[in-house]
Order: C-alpha cells, then structure tokens, then sequence
C-alpha cells in the first residue's frame, strides 16, 4: 500500500530499507532519496517501524527460549 503520495513509496519500500536504518524515520526518508512534504505519512512510517521492531524482538525471544 502507498504510505507517502507526496514521494510516492509504500509499505514495501519502508520494510526493504528499515533493516539498514535503525528504526528511524528520517533514516527511512534519507535511504528512500526523500523527503517528507505534507508529513502525514510519518506517523506511519513509525508505525511500520516499531512494528518490525515488535517481530525482531518476538522473534528473538522465540529463538532464545526454544531447545536447541
């Protein structure tokens, strides 16, 4: 889904470039080549982001937890 129509980018894009960004939205902007214009897609780009955070954190309790 498109987050930012200003710029043009989506969901996707956010989650391709958030690894290499360390979870900060102007990180997401800056690896994106962009800016934000109007500011109404920050609050989702955040929320994308500490949505990957939640899994990377879940998903490393999951891995700590099972028997190896």
């Amino acid at each position: 889904m498109y987050v930012c129509l200003c710029n043009g980018f989506t969901d996707r894009q956010v989650r391709g470039v958030a690894p290499n960004v360390k979870c900060s939205a102007a990180g997401v902007y800056r690896a994106l080549g962009v800016r934000p214009q109007c500011g109404k897609c920050v609050p989702t780009v955040r929320e994308i982001l500490r949505d990957l955070a939640q899994v990377t954190s879940d998903d490393g309790l999951a891995s700590a937890a099972s028997p190896a």
